[in-house]
């Protein structure tokens, strides 16, 4: 049997519109801004995709990147939508407050507890509080 040692560190999503995206990401799920790092060309190893031209990630989370898996959101400018495919589905989060803001924040929300960022990035919202003993 296969054993693996680590963690996912993060997930890359490329977004259309940073500053509808930041203010999803930080005031609606309520995540921190950890880094944010501008480039003026593009990445040899194609860390914003293909795409030769000036470009920003931000890593963005509920805690810090050495401890926690975050979420790295990379901005290509000029560039205002994105072919995602179908290879990833949304991720779940638990936390008893997102609901909330959303509403607060007039996000809408799909069946009862489903979020979609700007891009169109899903996120299912376990309405319920974290364990105490976290």
């Amino acid at each position: 049997m296969v054993s693996l040692h680590g963690r996912p560190l993060h997930y890359v999503f490329k977004i259309p519109d940073r500053d509808r995206t930041m203010d999803f990401y930080r005031k609606v799920l309520g995540m921190k801004v950890f880094r944010h790092e501008e480039f003026s060309e593009g990445c040899e190893a194609q860390c914003n995709g293909e795409y030769a031209g000036r470009w920003s990630k931000t890593m963005i989370g509920y805690g810090n990147e050495d401890d926690n898996f975050v979420i790295e959101l990379t901005y290509n400018y000029g560039i205002h939508s994105y072919d995602r495919g179908n290879d990833f589905l949304g991720i779940t989060i638990q936390d008893g407050e997102i609901l909330k803001r959303a509403r607060e924040f007039k996000w809408p929300i799909a069946d009862g507890n489903i979020l979609e960022a700007p891009g169109g990035y899903k996120y299912y919202i376990v309405d319920k509080d974290q364990p105490s003993d976290r």
